[in-house]
């Protein structure tokens, strides 16, 4: 009896890694389509696709026009829109269904990561994987899911009328959202993993979490800076406009308008965001590796400023080639990588949820 009471703690144990394992997995996938997803939404965006779509049909829009009847149809609601008359004028329906294609892959990869996070949390739920406390923050990332494809209409809907673009306001906030999601999904798995260190000290993980709203900000303002094809002008670096501090950054009245709606300004701030990514991303390095020489969280940290350096380099080349398809898509995928390694990094100062059988015994 005594040593079934002794092997009951190793029996919890093994239960409760091996249902994180299967957990973590899962999230690894969802991970990969939320990845997937954000490529495809930044090719549509690029390609000036996001408007050939002009309906919100979140069950019929599954099925693409079937038939010549069914494209005519879909072509003539485009070409009611500003975008055809003013841009587009006279596109071939051939022309047309090179940008649905691109809108509709977005959309039905956007339904799919709704399957793919929603139906597996069932069965984990009902079969008891789901652990106490990891509920409400796996509902919470569920929940941010549904609420991002209502702003992705909201965003469309924005250049449907008087506009030949979505509005950048909504493109950033869409942007962002997408990132917020793909950054507590990677936090919760990876307090899901084992970790083979104690957790750093308050500073270090404070720092690391820093470099993450710093990575969500910078996405933010890149999401600005695509929503006014902003990178377009003024391709020259480390000067802009000739100049370290270019002219005219305030010229629209209010003031604040310029940091949202001047080309010109909104470049000039995320170049800002870099340069401040930059700078925390190596002190957070030199830090660590002070206070822990030989960690596996000094080491992190210092693959996360090689990160940040890769992607301030994938971004001037990007701005000084005047932002190609292939340059800008590999740009928007190094920030998502960038800002997924920040999150595992920072979850990863902080060690492992406790596992729900030493919870038990604590209490």
């Amino acid at each position: 009896m005594a040593a079934i009471s002794a092997a009951a703690p190793y029996t919890a144990r093994d239960r409760d890694l091996n249902n994180r394992a299967l957990v973590r997995g899962w999230l690894y996938v969802v991970l990969l389509v939320l990845f997937a997803l954000v490529l495809i939404g930044g090719a549509t965006r690029l390609t000036n696709s996001g408007l050939s779509i002009t309906e919100w049909k979140p069950i019929h829009g599954v099925i693409p026009p079937l038939n010549d009847a069914e494209w005519q149809e879909e072509f003539q609601l485009y070409q009611k829109i500003p975008q055809y008359a003013e841009l587009n004028k006279g596109m071939s329906l051939d022309a047309f269904k090179s940008i649905f294609w691109w809108e509709w892959a977005h959309r039905i990869l956007a339904r799919s990561v709704g399957l793919v996070f929603g139906l597996p949390l069932l069965v984990f739920w009902a079969t008891r994987r789901i652990e106490r406390g990891l509920g409400p923050k796996l509902l919470g990332i569920l929940l941010l899911g549904g609420l991002q494809g209502a702003i992705g209409w909201w965003m469309v809907a924005s250049g449907l009328v008087d506009r030949v673009s979505v509005s950048q306001y909504r493109l950033a906030t869409h942007l962002t959202l997408a990132a917020l999601i793909f950054t507590a999904t990677m936090v919760v798995a990876r307090g899901l993993a084992p970790h083979s260190q104690p957790a750093a000290d308050r500073s270090t993980q404070r720092l690391a979490g820093f470099i993450v709203l710093l990575a969500l900000i910078q996405i933010y303002l890149g999401g600005l800076v695509a929503g006014l094809d902003a990178g377009l002008s003024y391709n020259t670096w480390p000067l802009m406009d000739g100049k370290v501090i270019p002219s005219d950054l305030l010229l629209l009245e209010p003031a604040w308008r310029n940091f949202f709606e001047n080309p010109k300004t909104v470049q000039f701030v995320h170049r800002l965001g870099a340069y401040t990514v930059f700078v925390v991303a190596l002190w957070h390095m030199i830090a660590t590796r002070m206070r822990q020489p030989g960690t596996t969280h000094a080491r992190r940290a210092a693959l996360l400023f090689l990160l940040v350096l890769v992607q301030a380099s994938i971004g001037i080349g990007t701005l000084l080639m005047q932002v190609p398809l292939h340059m800008a898509l590999t740009h928007q995928a190094f920030a998502l990588i960038l800002l997924g390694f920040a999150a595992a990094h920072w979850r990863g100062t902080k060690g492992a949820y406790p596992l729900p059988h030493e919870i038990e015994v604590r209490s």
